[in-house]
Order: structure tokens, then C-alpha cells, then sequence
């Protein structure tokens, strides 16, 4: 390998570690590269979310635990992982989208910590669709339910480069606005590994999940663009769970 060769190994390698130290709250070194650069990686963060959600399941599926209490506990499981990252932005959206008046208010609500009820509705909701999904999959068998989860974590994660590239951030501060420009190769890198992970489930769950992914990407860009003028860290967080929510449905209808 020459010097140019492994400069770069570990410029790969720091930018993935900087992806999962984000994504996730798994003690990872935390390399000096650039945030913007790693976001190809943010699906392989994902991957590894969804893989110790994937093996919880299936450990507890081979316990003999029922498959409503397994599901349970992977959801439980991934939740921890990520501290919640993505819950809470799903909540501030709702709250903020449905109780603000104007963009100013929406905005404003969206930084309050307090969650209201259209917050705890939506997580509600986004909880109890996932869990089904999970349960109709544990009962399907443990690998499809694995499989299954590291392709809905991956592919969720793999729309936010690109949601940032095509959709201006709504403040000039802020988690997104402060993440930095990002190239539409990291964008496309990134949507290249979440459709690997996509594929490793069959063509048919691919390209229906691919399918729901593509609506709920441009339904989210149309509605924060109408709602506040453009995306936020939040509004990233709930791009990624309605995300997760359309591959595990897809899988929940193909692999049952």
C-alpha cells in the first residue's frame, strides 16, 4: 500500500469512526476530520444501530421470548444506542408544525425542550408502526427481522446528506446549518451504501422500500419548506424515522 493509499485508508476509517460518535453514543475515538466530509458514512452508523437492535431480537427470539415483548426490546435497545437523537427531533417537528402560528413561532417551538402533545403523539404513533412492523417480522424468523432492521437503519440515514444538499437550512445557527457544506458525492456515497444494504434484502423489499423512501423524502422537503422555509436537525431526525418506519413496513409485507 502506498503513503497515498493509507492516508486515505484512514481518512475513510476517521470518517466513519466520526459518523458512529455522532449517530450514536457508543464510546468511539472522536478523529479530527471534517463532519461534512463523513456523511457518506452516516448508513453505516446506522448499520451498526440496527445490527445490535437486529441481534437483541434475534437473541431474544431464541430465548423463546414472544415476538411483541423481542420487538419491544429491540426498539428499546436502538433507542438507547442513539440517546434518542432522532425521537426527539420527531417530537419537536410535530409540536412545532402543529401548535406554531407562523414560521417564527414554529421555529421557536421546535428549541423548546418541553414536548406538547402533538410531540407525544407522533412519537406514539412512529413507535407503535415500527413495533408492529418488528413484531410481524420476529414472527417471520430472527434473520429477516435482522436483516431487516440494519437495512431500515442504514437507508434512513442514508436520505440525510442529500435532504441537506437539496433543502436550505431554516436558521443561519443550529445542528444542520452548523454541519458545513456538503457535496452532492458525499450525498450520493451515502445513498449508494444505504442501497447496499437495501439490496442485501432481496430486490423486491429494495425497490419497494426505495419507493416509500422517495415519498416520504419529497412530501417532508415540500412540507418544511412550507412550514418554516427550509430543514433543521429536527426536521433531519424526522426524516430519518419515518424513514426507518417505510423500510421496516416493506420488509414487515415482503418478508411475511
Amino acid at each position: 500500500m502506498t503513503d497515498s493509499e493509507a492516508l486515505r485508508a484512514r481518512r475513510l476509517g476517521g470518517e466513519v469512526l466520526a459518523a458512529i460518535g455522532f449517530y450514536t453514543r457508543l464510546p468511539v475515538p472522536a478523529p479530527a476530520v471534517s463532519f461534512a466530509a463523513a456523511q457518506w458514512a452516516a448508513p453505516l452508523a446506522g448499520a451498526v444501530v440496527g445490527l445490535v437492535s437486529g441481534l437483541v431480537l434475534a437473541g431474544a427470539s431464541w430465548l423463546g421470548i414472544p415476538a411483541v415483548v423481542a420487538a419491544a426490546m429491540a426498539l428499546g435497545v436502538a433507542m438507547l444506542v442513539t440517546g434518542g437523537l432522532h425521537e426527539d427531533g420527531l417530537a419537536d417537528v410535530a409540536d412545532g408544525f402543529g401548535g406554531g402560528r407562523n414560521r417564527e413561532e414554529k421555529l421557536a417551538i421546535m428549541r423548546d425542550s418541553r414536548v406538547g402533545t402533538f410531540g407525544v403523539l407522533a412519537l406514539l404513533v412512529a413507535v407503535l408502526v415500527r413495533w408492529a412492523a418488528l413484531t410481524a417480522l420476529a414472527g417471520a424468523g430472527a434473520w429477516a427481522a435482522l436483516l431487516a432492521l440494519v437495512a431500515a437503519h442504514a437507508a434512513s440515514r442514508a436520505l440525510l446528506p442529500l435532504f441537506m444538499v437539496l433543502v436550505p437550512p431554516a436558521r443561519t445557527d443550529g445542528l444542520s446549518a452548523g454541519t458545513g457544506r456538503i457535496g452532492r458525492a458525499t450525498a450520493l456515497g451515502a445513498l449508494a451504501v444505504g442501497g447496499l444494504a437495501l439490496a442485501a434484502c432481496g430486490p423486491g423489499l429494495a425497490l419497494s422500500a426505495a419507493v416509500l423512501l422517495g415519498v416520504w423524502f419529497l412530501a417532508l422537503a415540500r412540507l418544511c419548506r412550507r412550514q418554516i422555509g427550509g430543514q433543521t436537525g429536527d426536521v433531519l431526525g424526522t426524516l430519518q424515522q419515518g424513514g426507518e418506519a417505510a423500510v421496516l413496513i416493506a420488509a414487515s409485507a415482503t418478508f411475511t
